[in-house]
């Protein structure tokens, strides 16, 4: 598979569960869980768990997070785990083997029931997904959205392939978002996305209108491109260099990640491929070397 760029895998998954309707996700029976992931994860389940009582932790937390709420754990106020984790494999082992050791019944929602961790957790929630480069994850955490907010992929792709960017997007240097307080969480899966692509090459940033208004738009630069997902931007970055997108009635999570993923994939098309040179090295040295591994990662992650 050649290493396509980030719109392009966002276009792929999407056409992929237009055909291959994600299952139903009932949290109902689920009650005060905790709820750990790692980078991408970790936000899809803020937004899974967005309208549950929950607390959540990521792997650098979690050990500590565990500690502090003993006593709620010991009086079974809090009962269960629930570890998110596309892969199943890596950080996503240990999270569950120490849920364990605390007496928690752990639940693993990932997309590799045959993974290590599916095969020490108490019960195992699986989602499809499709080949895709290294961190792109973009079927992975979609179909887990699209299950909670039963969006339609089609009308998404359709409304993506309609929408139009400035004619001088390409010259710009960076990059920012912003977006309704309701989607908070987006916001963060698209400046991980971004840390990922490019590094330290290009900045790209995003937040929500809340945070926006809190200094993150002192310096207004001519270079930078201020995006409004949803929002009418009256006040950050340059004037002359804001762009807004209006959104359908029906937006929800599935709609805000995969619009700001497709502008991403659109920036990596315009610009040298960062990405693309460095990844194959990632994967086969130092990436593993930090799990303590020397087994490399997939550079085109399989599907299922």
């Amino acid at each position: 598979m050649k290493l396509i760029n980030l719109n392009q895998a966002v276009y792929n998954a999407l056409k992929f569960f237009s055909q291959n309707k994600p299952p139903r996700l009932d949290l109902s029976r689920i009650d005060f869980p905790l709820v750990v992931g790692s980078g991408n994860a970790y936000n899809t389940g803020l937004i899974l768990f967005s309208k549950k009582k929950a607390l959540f932790a990521d792997e650098s937390t979690f050990k500590d997070t565990i500690k502090k709420y003993q006593p709620l754990i010991k009086k079974k106020v809090i009962k269960e785990a629930v570890i998110i984790s596309a892969s199943g494999e890596k950080d996503s082992v240990w999270e569950i083997e120490l849920a364990k050791k605390n007496h928690l019944q752990a639940t693993l929602i990932t997309c590799s029931p045959q993974s290590s961790a599916a095969k020490i957790a108490l019960k195992t929630i699986a989602f499809r997904k499709i080949a895709e480069p290294y961190t792109y994850n973009v079927s992975t955490y979609l179909g887990m959205i699209l299950s909670l907010t039963k969006e339609k992929p089609e009308a998404i792709l359709n409304f993506l392939k309609r929408v139009k960017l400035p004619r001088n997007f390409r010259n710009y240097k960076n990059y920012s978002f912003v977006l309704p307080d309701k989607y908070i969480e987006i916001c963060s899966m698209l400046d991980i996305k971004g840390r990922e692509l490019f590094g330290p090459h290009i900045q790209v940033r995003a937040y929500s209108e809340g945070h926006s208004r809190h200094a993150k738009f002192v310096h207004q630069d001519k270079n930078e491109l201020v995006i409004g997902l949803g929002v009418k931007n009256k006040y950050f970055g340059d004037p002359k260099h804001r762009y807004d997108i209006s959104l359908p009635k029906t937006a929800d999570f599935g709609l805000l990640l995969t619009l700001g993923y497709s502008i991403i994939g659109h920036i990596q098309e315009c610009k040298p491929a960062y990405f693309q040179t460095n990844i194959a090295k990632f994967c086969s040295s130092y990436g593993p070397k930090a799990y303590g591994s020397n087994k490399p990662f997939d550079v085109i992650v399989p599907g299922n």
